[in-house]
């Protein structure tokens, strides 16, 4: 009896994601933890009173709930709009920098492209999408009703990747040696920021949703993505509904100017820049 409920559940699963018009979401959970011991002199000087206080109003851009549409081959990823707060006293952008974005994935014809917006002006970046990486592991884990499996990836890590930047730390007296050394495992973003060069990023992924896709910019495994852990950012799935009762619109989006992630970076750099300048030139250099 055991074994024929076995068969009948494996035969389900096959009969649903054989669905001509299969679609999925899935609801995740981003979490960046935040070192404010980077941060400078400045910050050290605080007391644990002041920290907390600028962490709860960091709190909305360090906490996000994104949504994952999906079908076989495409995806849409963006911020549940129904808990985002745009334009919110409370919470705390990147200096104005990020106005959201939508990441569409086609694994089939290797297309990837978000749409976003920067200081007021939308572009459409294109990446080039090249099957990633990834290293198969054997450990297993539960994520809700999911057994998944572990796989890392070695990432490069760009220039607007603001989770991972960080001070540079230039109290400390070093070595010519090791100031070496770590320039070779850092690329200086501006005079005071750095930010690692590489990154290992883990995977979970169920092979029970066949789909090679999953949260952001990740794809590429046998089942879909459930949790990310990249650097000090957590992405976990919360939720996911199969086939759910209104259909999904899966489309590319058309909005903005378009450019590479090359030509992204560089307009963001030189902002960056130029922000810097300003500050100093206003005497505010150090922080």
């Amino acid at each position: 009896m055991k074994q024929l409920i076995t068969l009948v559940l494996a035969f389900v699963t096959v009969s649903t994601f054989a669905q001509k018009n299969f679609q999925g979401k899935a609801t995740y959970m981003s979490k960046t933890t935040l070192d404010m011991s980077s941060w400078g002199s400045r910050m050290n000087s605080m007391s644990e009173a002041q920290k907390k206080q600028i962490a709860e109003r960091m709190k909305s851009m360090l906490e996000k709930t994104y949504i994952l549409s999906f079908d076989k081959t495409a995806s849409i990823y963006k911020e549940d709009e129904k808990l985002s707060a745009p334009g919110s006293r409370g919470g705390m952008s990147w200096g104005g920098m990020s106005g959201g974005g939508t990441k569409y994935k086609n694994t089939k014809d290797l297309v990837a492209l978000e749409a976003t917006e920067f200081f007021g002006k939308n572009f459409l970046i294109s990446d080039t999408m090249k099957m990633p990486k990834w290293e198969l592991g054997s450990e297993t884990k539960k994520i809700g009703e999911y057994v998944c499996y572990k796989a890392t990836l070695t990432k490069d890590v760009d220039a607007t990747d603001w989770r991972n930047m960080r001070r540079r730390n230039r109290d400390d007296d070093k070595k010519k040696d090791d100031a070496k050394k770590d320039s070779t495992a850092t690329v200086k973003v501006t005079e005071d920021i750095e930010i690692p060069k590489q990154i290992t990023v883990t995977a979970w992924y169920t092979p029970q949703i066949p789909v090679s896709n999953g949260p952001g910019e990740y794809w590429g495994l046998p089942g879909l993505i459930l949790e990310i852990n990249e650097g000090r950012t957590t992405i976990l799935c919360t939720e996911i509904v199969i086939n759910p009762a209104d259909k999904i619109e899966i489309e590319q989006p058309k909005k903005g100017d378009e450019v590479t992630r090359k030509e992204y970076v560089s307009i963001i750099t030189k902002k960056m820049e130029e922000m810097r300048a300003n500050f100093r030139g206003r005497g505010r250099g150090r922080f």
